[in-house]
C-alpha cells in the first residue's frame, strides 16, 4: 500500500511539473538609446527587459522619423545586435552584455536580443 502511494506522489508530483510553463526568455537589465524627436528635441529612449530573440524596432526612430537613433548602451544580459535599418536590416554592430555601448556616430533603428 505504501509504495503505490508513494509513486502516486512521485508521478502527480512529475506531472505538476510538466504542466507549469516555463518563462519566456528575455534579457535582464535597460537598453537605452538616444534620438532627436520630429519636432527636433533630444531624447532618450529605453526597452526593459526586452525579449530574445524578436527583432525590436526602436520606438521614436521608425518610418515617422527620418533621423536615426545613436549611441546605443546594452545594460542588459545578453548580447544586443543592433540595426541601421529598421525590421534588423541594413548594417549590424554586435553589443556585449552590461556595457556602456556605442559612440554617438552608431546609428540604430532595431534591436535584436541573443
Amino acid at each position: 500500500m505504501r509504495l503505490r502511494s508513494a509513486f502516486t506522489a512521485v508521478l502527480g508530483a512529475g506531472l505538476l511539473v510538466a504542466a507549469v510553463p516555463s518563462s519566456a526568455s528575455a534579457a535582464s537589465g535597460q537598453f537605452r538609446y538616444d534620438y532627436v524627436t520630429v519636432e527636433g528635441y533630444e531624447a532618450t529612449g529605453f526597452l526593459n527587459d526586452p525579449p530574445s530573440d524578436l527583432c525590436l524596432n526602436l520606438p521614436g526612430v521608425g518610418e515617422e522619423n527620418p533621423e536615426p537613433g545613436h549611441s546605443p548602451k546594452n545594460r542588459t544580459d545578453a548580447w544586443a545586435t543592433v540595426y541601421t535599418g529598421p525590421n534588423c536590416e541594413g548594417d549590424s554592430f554586435r553589443l556585449r552584455p552590461l556595457t556602456g555601448g556605442g559612440s554617438e556616430r552608431l546609428k540604430v533603428r532595431s534591436v535584436l536580443f541573443d
